[in-house]
């Protein structure tokens, strides 16, 4: 059995936000992908007390999110295997306010493109309306037809809070400097779940943050 398990959703963005970390950080990991309509095995894991994901078992111990607005996962990262990589001292304040804003106002915005074609590609039908069930519970029954009708309104919306990236992103191979924070896996987590199996692509106008997602896919911490 491996020391390290991610237990993940593919295309959500805090996953895949925690898995490129773990990555970057050279730690070795098991992946195992828990269904969108059965996360039963995050209840049995986390005793009852969590259904989301990421969730990551180290040795013995269950990592989970305490809050909506927490990073709990990158902050165990952080303490395991970061030695000061992923939150440096010279970050602290400004890299919370980055997180913060990607993980509310962005997030909010760019999973709204995803969820209806990634419903669509859901075949069976119960599995289906279980999803749909989930985020009906969240934001209301009809939420996801919604979103899709929206979605031009929605795109224009993402394309300008993305656009500020861009410009910090043409001062800096990274948001804050020649390495990447955990900001920059945030934010690459938020994309890789944008761009998931093609649904949309970046804007031609955002070349930065296409260079720099490039470089983030294969960084190493030294």
């Amino acid at each position: 059995m491996a020391e390290v398990t991610l237990y993940e959703i593919t295309h959500s963005p805090f996953c895949i936000a925690v898995a490129r970390a773990l990555e970057a950080l050279g730690v070795s990991f098991a992946r195992v992908e828990v269904p969108a309509w059965d996360r039963g095995e995050l209840g049995r894991l986390t005793q009852g007390q969590y259904y989301q994901v990421p969730v990551l078992v180290h040795r013995e111990q269950v990592v989970y999110e305490s809050g909506g607005d927490t990073q709990d996962l990158a902050r165990y990262a952080e303490a395991q295997f970061g030695r000061g990589r992923l939150f440096p001292p010279s970050a602290e304040g400004v890299q919370e306010i980055l997180i913060e804003h990607l993980e509310d106002k962005v997030e909010d915005v760019t999973f709204k493109l995803v969820d209806p074609p990634y419903v669509d590609s859901i075949g069976e039908i119960g599995a289906r309306t279980m999803v749909i069930r989930h985020k009906e519970r969240r934001f209301g029954r009809g939420c996801v037809e919604q979103w899709r009708r929206d979605r031009g309104r929605l795109r224009a919306e993402a394309d300008r809070l993305l656009s500020r990236f861009e410009s910090m992103l043409g001062r800096n191979p990274y948001l804050l400097g020649e390495a990447p924070v955990y900001a920059d896996f945030s934010l690459y987590g938020i994309i890789g779940n944008l761009i998931y199996k093609g649904y949309n692509q970046l804007s031609p106008s955002q070349p930065q943050l296409q260079a720099w997602y490039g470089r983030l896919a294969t960084f190493r911490y030294p």
